[in-house]
């Protein structure tokens, strides 16, 4: 077997998964840790070590994943997404570029390029970006008439959250999420009464329709994605269909000790009527 071959069986198998995996984790763990300034001033020297070793490993996972796959490695998204989380790490971290030191944890997001069940909801998301921007756009269009009918309505009153254009479409925004919408309605029906008509009508339409409709956007993308296979049950799928295959084809094929029946065809050993 070629060293290539050897490098892929290895980095593809389900126990250097778990291994890549499980470094992650401690690596997260880790840089979690170094928030804490008690801990850091405890173990920093450690941190800095488990950080250190963590990125290396992960270095050298790369490489051996893009030697085991050649070009095919960045034809697949999430090794691009890899290739770019370990490769921001190893920017310099001083001066201008000191910022990257923060972007560090980004390498916890692997995790969902590792785990099969991660991966295919944000595959689902990206997915239903499409969607998700048509009904954006209904949504400013919503609160633009909304803020414009609510300014002619309710400016008299006085009232600074539907003073202008800007303070109201950021006030409608606020009652779509359903944040102090009962507030603002009974302030504003101190000199509207009937102020909570405006108010139903666009909860309705708004928190009750729109974001519903986000959420069924989103699960209709999830239910349209086909669950992934376990790591290695892919190959044990095939390896299975192949098997049955041949199985197939041993017992359509007549073996050497079987000769075929002419008889009823009327031809005799010779092929002779």
């Amino acid at each position: 077997m070629a060293l290539r071959d050897r490098v892929r069986d290895v980095v593809d198998g389900r126990r250097f998964q778990r291994l890549v995996v499980a470094v992650i984790v401690v690596n997260a763990i880790t840089l979690g840790c170094e928030t804490s300034t008690a801990l850091v001033a405890a173990h920093g020297g450690a941190f800095d070590a488990v950080d250190r070793a963590a990125l290396a490993f992960f270095v050298v996972e790369l490489a051996a994943r893009s030697y085991a796959h050649r070009l095919r490695f960045f034809r697949d998204p999430w090794n691009c997404f890899d290739f770019v989380v370990v490769g921001v790490a190893l920017l310099p971290a001083a001066g201008p570029l000191s910022v990257v030191r923060a972007l560090r944890i980004l390498r916890a997001l692997r995790l969902v390029a590792m785990v099969p069940s991660m991966r295919r909801v944000v595959t689902a998301l990206v997915r239903s970006i499409p969607g998700l921007i048509s009904l954006s756009g209904l949504l400013l269009l919503m609160l633009y008439v909304g803020s414009v009918v609510a300014i002619n309505l309710f400016r008299s009153g006085g009232d600074p959250r539907f003073d202008g254009l800007g303070a109201t479409f950021l006030t409608l925004f606020q009652l779509t999420t359903g944040d102090g919408w009962s507030d603002v309605m009974r302030d504003v029906m101190v000199t509207h009464p009937l102020a909570w008509i405006f108010f139903l009508v666009y909860l309705l339409v708004g928190t009750f329709t729109m974001l519903n409709l986000f959420i069924a956007v989103v699960c209709s993308a999830m239910e349209s994605e086909p669950t992934a296979p376990a790591v290695g049950a892919s190959d044990d799928l095939l390896l299975a269909e192949v098997r049955a295959l041949r199985d197939e084809v041993r017992a359509l094929r007549p073996g050497p000790a079987q000769s075929l029946d002419l008889e009823p065809l009327g031809l005799g050993p010779a092929g002779e009527r």
